[in-house]
């Protein structure tokens, strides 16, 4: 699933609001507004694929995410792995250790989180 640039901004206040009506999602976006009308069409073609649902309150819908945000970014990393990094894990932390500026105590964080993850995978 991809959004596009704009549904994916519909998606972070959704994920930050975990559920809101119309008006509160309106409310989220910086001035000058969306139109009404491009939002609801934003919301409509979520819900056409699957990643937004409501509840119906009257004629009020209560909005919210189906599908969540790390669900979201875990299937979106993992297809920069498999369409940039021919699908190689290694190539793609090469890739990010040497681009990605990143502090020494930000690579020891990472060599730690790496770290727990395989005690994770021994204890097994």
């Amino acid at each position: 699933m991809r959004f596009t640039k704009a549904e994916e901004q519909v998606m972070k206040y959704l994920w930050y609001l975990e559920k809101c009506f119309f008006r509160e999602l309106k409310e989220q976006f910086p001035d000058p507004k969306p139109a009404t009308t491009t939002i609801n069409t934003l919301l409509k073609r979520l819900i056409d694929k699957g990643a937004v649902d409501y509840k119906l309150y009257g004629n009020s819908r209560e909005y919210y995410p189906v599908i969540s945000k790390d669900q979201y970014f875990s299937k979106h990393v993992n297809g920069l792995i498999q369409n940039y990094f021919n699908n190689s894990i290694e190539q793609f932390a090469s890739f990010f250790t040497r681009e990605v500026n990143a502090s020494d105590e930000d690579l020891r964080k990472l060599r730690d989180i790496i770290d727990d993850k395989l005690n994770d995978h021994s204890d097994d």
